[in-house]
C-alpha cells in the first residue's frame, strides 16, 4: 500500500489544526472521506438528482441505476447471495433495530433468550433488552475473559435450547478485540437461533464474507468506511428476510393498496419504505469501489503492523494502562494514570492530533473495566507510522503537563 498516494485522496488530512498538522486518530466514531465520495455525491446532485423507481424519465432513470448499481456493490463486497438480501438503512443502529423490531418481537416468547456479550455497543443492546421487555424473553450474556475477549467454551455454555437469537459485535469498538464469528454462528445453529453481527467496526477494516461467516445477519455504516454519514445496510439471509414484516410502511415499499388492507413488494425493497438515501447509497457505491480497488486484505495487513507499532510504542510508557487484548483491530483504548481522558484528549487537540473520549456508548463495559471512562486513538488507512509518533510525543506531553500540578 502507497499510504502517501492514499492520504493524498483525503482533502481533509492537509490541513492545519491549532497551528499543528492534522492527526485524525478517530476514525472508528467516524473516516474521513476520499475525494472519490465526494465527487460521486457533489455529481448526483449537480447532474441527475431524482427520486428512483417511480419515473421513466431520463434522470430518474439514471438515478435508479446509480442506486441499484450501489446495492449490487456492497452485495458483492459482502459476499452476499443476492442483491435482495441487502436492505439500505439509515446505519448500523437502523439495522439492528430492524431485526430486534421485525424478525425477534414475532418470533420470540416468555421463555426464550436472547444472549449478547458485555462489550456490545449501545445499539446491539438496548434494541435486545427492549425487545426482552415486549416478549418476555431473557437476556443473558456470554462473560468476558480479563483481557477483553471470550471463550468459546463460554459461548457454549451460555447458548441454549432456549437461545432464540444471538447478537454479537465483529470487532469491538473499545477493546479492539476481534471475534470468533463462525465458531459462534456454528454453535447458535445447533441450537436453532439466529446469529446477528454488529459489523461497524468489522465492515471497513476486513474482508466480510457473510456466506463463509454464516451469520444469518450482518448489519454496518457506510460512514466509518469511507462513505457519507446516513447510509447503512442491513444483510439477512433470503428465507429470514422473506418472512419478516417491515417497520416502516408507506410510499415505494408497497405492492398495492386499498382502504382496509395492503401487500408489500417483494425484496429488498419492502424494507425502504419512503424515499431511499439516494446519495448516500451512491457514496457508499464509490467508497466500496476506492476500498477494493487498494484491496481489503491489503488493508487489514496495513492496519495490524500499525496497531502492533502503536502498541508497542504505548505500552513502553509509564503511568499508562492499555485496555483489551494483545491482538486487536486498529484501535487503541487507553488512560493515563491520574488524567482524565477528556484532559488527555483536550491536550492532544491543541497538538492538533483527535481521539475520542468518552464511554464509547458502552456503558456496561467501562463498569466492566472499572473505569468511568476512556481514550481512544482508532487507526485508518490512512494513517502512518508518523502518526503514531505524534500521539506518543503528545501523550508525554501531557503527562508533563498534568504531572507538574496544572
Amino acid at each position: 500500500m502507497d499510504v502517501k498516494a492514499i492520504r493524498e485522496q483525503f482533502p481533509i488530512l492537509n490541513q492545519e489544526v491549532n497551528g499543528h498538522p492534522f492527526v485524525y486518530l478517530d476514525s472508528s466514531a467516524t473516516s474521513q472521506k476520499p475525494i472519490q465520495v465526494i465527487e460521486a455525491v457533489d455529481t448526483y446532485y449537480r447532474s441527475y438528482n431524482s427520486n428512483v423507481h417511480r419515473g421513466v424519465h431520463t434522470l430518474g432513470t439514471k438515478a435508479t441505476t446509480a442506486y441499484e448499481g450501489a446495492r449490487e456493490k456492497v452485495r458483492r463486497f459482502i459476499h452476499a447471495s443476492s442483491s435482495a438480501e441487502i436492505i439500505f438503512t439509515r446505519g448500523t443502529t437502523t439495522a439492528i433495530n430492524t431485526v430486534a423490531t421485525s424478525y425477534a418481537r414475532a418470533n420470540l416468547k416468555a421463555g426464550d433468550e436472547i444472549v449478547i456479550t458485555p462489550m456490545e455497543h449501545h445499539s446491539n443492546i438496548i434494541p435486545w433488552q427492549q425487545a426482552a421487555k415486549a416478549t418476555g424473553a431473557t437476556l443473558k450474556y456470554i462473560p468476558l475473559q480479563e483481557d477483553g475477549t471470550i471463550r468459546l467454551e463460554d459461548v457454549r455454555k451460555t447458548i441454549t435450547k432456549q437461545t432464540k437469537v444471538v447478537a454479537m459485535t465483529h470487532v469491538s469498538n473499545v477493546l479492539g478485540t476481534i471475534n470468533p464469528i463462525q465458531e459462534v454462528a456454528s454453535i447458535a445453529h445447533e441450537h436453532g437461533a439466529v446469529l446477528l453481527v454488529d459489523g461497524a467496526q468489522g465492515a471497513p477494516h476486513m474482508k466480510v464474507d457473510v456466506q463463509e461467516l454464516n451469520c444469518d445477519f450482518y448489519a454496518f455504516s457506510g460512514h466509518k468506511m469511507g462513505a457519507p454519514t446516513g447510509i447503512g445496510v442491513l444483510y439477512g439471509k433470503k428465507e429470514l428476510l422473506e418472512n419478516m414484516e417491515p417497520v416502516e410502511f408507506g410510499g415505494e415499499m408497497i405492492d398495492f393498496v386499498n382502504l382496509y388492507d395492503s401487500t408489500w413488494k417483494e425484496l429488498p425493497w419492502k424494507f425502504e419504505g419512503g424515499t431511499p438515501i439516494i446519495a448516500g447509497a451512491i457514496g457508499l457505491g464509490a467508497a466500496i469501489d476506492f476500498l477494493e480497488d487498494i484491496g481489503m486484505d491489503n488493508i487489514t495487513k496495513r492496519e495490524e503492523k500499525l496497531a502492533q507499532y502503536a502498541m508497542q510504542k504505548m505500552q513502553a510508557m509509564d503511568d499508562i494502562s492499555i485496555y483489551g487484548p494483545e491482538h486487536r483491530a486498529a484501535l487503541i483504548t487507553f488512560n493515563l494514570n491520574d488524567v482524565h481522558p477528556h484532559d488527555t484528549a483536550t491536550v492532544l487537540d491543541a497538538e492538533g492530533i483527535a481521539v475520542r473520549a468518552g464511554h464509547h456508548c458502552a456503558q456496561p463495559l467501562m463498569r466492566w473495566l472499572n473505569v468511568t471512562a476512556t481514550a481512544r486513538a482508532s487507526f485508518y488507512l490512512y494513517n502512518t507510522e508518523e502518526d503514531v509518533d505524534r500521539l506518543v510525543a503528545g501523550l508525554q506531553k501531557t503527562k508533563e503537563y498534568f504531572g507538574n500540578g496544572f
